[in-house]
C-alpha cells in the first residue's frame, strides 16, 4: 500500500526536550519527547512502525523504550498494548540506550512512526482487514548544551 493519511497538527518532535540521560553518573544514552501528530489519540496497539534515528544512525528496537502514563514499554510490545491509551495532547517520552549518550551541538532527531486507523477500515474481508495507515512521522534539529 503506497499511501497514508497525514495530518499536520503539530510538530512530531518536541523542541527543547533532548537531553542526555544518566546512569551511575555515566551517559547512558539520552531522550526526547514526541507527540502525534493527527486530531484524536490511539492506543499503542495501533502502532505498526516505530524507529528513531539521529545523526543517520537507527536505533535497534530493544535500544528504545517510550513512555506514556508513567509507564515506559519497549517497542515489540505494542501490539499487546490494547489498553494503553496515548492522550493526544501528551508527549510520549523516548528513552535510547547509547553508551556515552550524544555530544554537546546540534542532532537530526527523526521518528518514523506508521500507525493504523481502527476506524477507518479500508477492506472488509473477516480473514484480513487492513485498514487506512496513518503518518505520524517528524524529524527536527535538537541541541543538547552540556559542559
Amino acid at each position: 500500500m503506497g499511501f497514508a493519511m497525514r495530518i499536520n497538527f503539530v510538530d512530531v518532535v518536541c523542541d527543547d526536550s533532548l537531553e542526555n540521560t544518566y546512569v551511575n553518573g555515566n551517559k547512558s544514552g539520552f531522550s526526547f519527547d514526541i507527540r502525534l501528530s493527527n486530531y484524536r489519540g490511539h492506543f499503542l496497539s495501533c502502532i505498526d512502525e516505530f524507529k528513531v534515528t539521529v545523526d543517520g544512525e537507527e536505533f535497534k528496537d530493544e535500544d528504545v523504550t517510550f513512555g506514556i502514563n508513567n509507564k515506559e514499554f519497549n517497542v515489540h510490545q505494542f501490539p499487546h498494548l490494547i489498553s494503553e491509551f496515548w492522550q493526544l495532547i501528551k508527549p510520549a517520552h523516548i528513552k535510547v540506550n547509547k553508551i556515552g549518550g550524544l555530544a554537546s551541538g546540534k542532532h537530526d532527531i527523526k521518528v518514523h512512526l506508521m500507525l493504523r486507523v481502527p476506524y477507518m477500515p479500508l477492506s472488509a474481508s473477516a480473514e484480513d482487514t487492513m485498514y487506512m495507515p496513518l503518518d505520524s512521522c517528524g524529524e527536527k534539529v535538537l541541541s543538547i548544551e552540556e559542559n
